[in-house]
């Protein structure tokens, strides 16, 4: 029985020795090795009877050293004698990330090179033989790994991730520090992702390439190259193709052309990108360029403007033509742009006050002057200019800015101007002509402006004040008073006629309440004023038949008193002598004619209710002297003098002294009397008829 156990253990040794034997022979002699899909293998070769490598990392023709191909996914033979392989994993760039490689082995980088050429055959560097085979160069690339997955020999090449870095470490402390060196700058510049610039984020991308001829001297902004999308070798697309860039000539150092919005796979190492803010021109303004690179333009000034050139767009200078408002993607570095406004611009001599918007005037104070009377008072101004767009880069080639116009130009002239202003006037004079001063300072003033490219519209006027001088004070407040004083008697004024038409509109309030009293009397008078004058009318008519028969009557009498007389001469006389002594009695036949026409006018008078006496008398007088004879009495001298050609002047001249041609001038002065006598005599008519 033991015996069968000595020989089952010494089988059983056999047979685990020949198993490791075995091993050996698979794994060492053999050397089987079998490769996961995630990985390769990498594989170093001790031996070679080609001898070993001098000046290189990677041998390319079998060499003993690092062998330039990987072994991939499978089952491979590589006998450990001869072989090492090192298992690593496959490198995996996740989406919207960037990996960056760094060669170990290849062509040394050229003086004006910073990053390792771009070598398309090597198959994003996981052809190792192809890369150094085609020049690829040693160091860090200017290519870089987009998502994907890659076989990469990490003997020759280390990748750089954002998370991890991978490689074969070669006891090489100085590489493996430099390395951790350039991750972290990639890092910094946020390099390891895309540069995405938001359309909504108004940012642009200033570029800055490292690598590359450096810019000729004098020159501070590299021009722009290979934007030209037909040419294929040349357009770089943005930067993101650092071979193209390179031949179509590019430099290193700050590029002239930006970036917008959109997303960029720019190599962190090649390019690095600043964000700035884009330029916004609002609404009111225009933006100057001043360009710091170009080619040199010919000045449009013209010969007679010695401040600074004024070229073509594009070139270095002041730009002629300002741009209009809008969002710009300006090269902050290649220039700078000054905003001009274009609406009226408000600059106050004010201290403590300012125009929030622009701020122009924030140092402006008021100006300090000297009456003609010697007062010392500070002037508050407001000027209103403006800027025409198209001279707004005349304006900054000569100035540089709108402020260092308003400080060290407009601000002394304006504050000169005025100070000899003020020695010309009192100050009373200053206060009282403030309008004119206005009018003839914005007159005077527009060519000065003028000259200055600037457009005044307006000139405004504060009133003159001083702090500590109480006597400025004392004028002002006589000033007030005297104005108050005038107000008063201009309100007297509108007092006094509003109460005239107070007085009016009572009066006529008063006569409309009476007037259907007054419209029945004045409708009274012109009845009454009608029936009188009909009535006389008819009475004048019974006058003038009165008249007739009363000359029939004396032509009768005469007829007969004739016949009589030479019928009976004696008795006749006698007789005659006793009527004639009886007529004369009884005033004469004239006398009774007037009686009967003046006791139907007196009738017809009072049945028309006519006035007799009138307000008004108009005497009539004989040689200067005042007649008290009433016009109705000369009216009746006349009527019997020349209608029924009774000659009562001459009956009465003894007695009053009157003759037939002063009966004419007559003053009539006493109506009544007519009526008087009419009375007196009323008893005489029988005898006339």
């Amino acid at each position: 029985m033991p015996e069968i156990i000595i020989v089952l253990l010494k089988v059983i040794g056999i047979a685990i020795l020949g198993i490791i034997l075995l091993n050996i022979l698979i794994t060492y002699i053999l050397g089987l090795r079998v490769i996961k899909s995630n990985e390769i293998g990498i594989v170093e070769k001790w031996w070679s009877t080609k001898g070993s490598l001098k000046n290189s990392i990677i041998a390319l023709n079998k060499e003993a050293g690092y062998q330039p191909d990987v072994l991939r996914a499978g089952i491979h033979f590589r006998s450990a004698i001869m072989y090492k392989v090192k298992k690593a994993p496959l490198i995996t760039i996740p989406q919207g990330q960037i990996g960056y490689v760094f060669a170990r082995d290849g062509q040394a980088l050229e003086p004006t090179q910073s990053l390792g050429k771009v070598i398309k055959e090597s198959n994003n560097f996981q052809d190792v033989r192809a890369f150094i085979e085609n020049g690829g160069q040693k160091g860090p690339q200017r290519d870089i790994l987009r998502e994907g997955t890659y076989a990469f020999n990490l003997a020759q090449f280390v990748v750089i991730t954002e998370n991890k870095t991978y490689c074969i470490d070669n006891g090489n402390a100085t590489e493996m520090q430099a390395i951790e060196s350039m991750a972290e700058k990639i890092r910094e510049h946020n390099g390891f992702k895309p540069m995405i610039i938001q359309g909504d984020s108004d940012f642009t991308g200033i570029v800055t390439i490292h690598d590359g001829p450096s810019l000729p001297n004098g020159e501070i902004i590299a021009p722009i190259v290979g934007e030209n999308p037909q040419d294929g070798e040349t357009y770089h697309n943005n930067f993101q193709n650092p071979e193209a860039f390179l031949k179509a000539g590019g430099f290193r150092g700050r590029q002239y052309q930006v970036i917008t919005d959109g997303t960029y796979y720019l190599n962190g190492l090649f390019a690095t990108v600043e964000l700035v803010k884009k330029v916004v021109i609002p609404v009111g303004y225009v933006g100057v360029v001043v360009s710091y690179t170009g080619r040199k333009g010919k000045d449009q000034s013209g010969e007679a403007y010695k401040h600074g050139e004024l070229v073509e767009n594009g070139c270095k200078g002041v730009w002629k033509e300002p741009l209009n408002p809008g969002k710009y993607a300006f090269n902050t570095y290649a220039g700078s742009i000054s905003l001009v406004p274009t609406t009226n611009i408000i600059l106050k001599w004010i201290e403590g006050e300012t125009d929030k918007t622009h701020k122009y005037d924030e140092n402006l104070k008021e100006v300090d002057i000297i009456t003609q009377d010697a007062f010392q008072p500070t002037l508050p101004l407001s000027v209103v200019i403006n800027i025409d767009y198209r001279k707004a880069p005349l304006v900054i080639q000569r100035f540089g800015d709108i402020k260092m116009l308003v400080e060290q130009t407009l601000d002394p002239m304006v504050a000169s101007y005025f100070k000899n202003i003020g020695q010309r006037r009192t100050l009373i004079e200053l206060i009282q002509q403030r309008t004119e001063i206005q009018e003839e300072a914005a007159d005077k003033m527009k060519e000065k402006f003028n000259h200055y490219s600037l457009e005044l519209e307006e000139v405004l006027i504060g009133t003159p004040s001083a702090e500590n001088d109480k006597k400025i004070e004392t004028i002002l407040q006589q000033l007030r008073d005297r104005q108050v004083a005038k107000e008063q008697i201009e309100t007297y004024k509108h007092q006094t006629y509003a109460a005239e038409k107070e007085k009016i509109l009572k009066e006529s309030e008063a006569k409309a309440r009476q007037q259907s009293a007054l419209t029945e009397s004045e409708i009274n008078i012109d009845i009454e004023s009608n029936k009188g004058a009909a009535e006389f009318r008819k009475a004048l008519q019974e006058a003038e038949q009165i008249k007739a028969l009363a000359e029939a009557r004396a032509a009768e009498i005469k007829i007969i008193a004739s016949a009589e007389a030479e019928k009976e001469e004696k008795v006749g006389i006698a007789k005659a002598v006793a009527i004639n002594k009886q007529v004369e009695a009884y005033g004469g036949p004239q006398y009774q004619v007037a009686q009967i026409i003046g006791e139907k006018f007196a009738e017809a008078i009072k049945i028309a209710k006519v006035p007799i006496v009138p307000k008004n008398i108009v005497t009539l007088g004989r040689n200067g002297e005042h007649s008290n004879a009433s016009i109705l009495d000369t009216v009746l001298a006349l009527t019997m003098n020349k209608q029924l050609g009774i000659d009562i002047a001459k009956d009465t001249e003894e007695d009053n002294g009157i003759t037939e041609k002063e009966i004419d001038n007559t003053p009539i002065t006493n109506v009544s009397k007519v009526n008087e006598e009419a009375n007196d005599d009323e008893s005489n008519k029988g005898n006339l008829k």
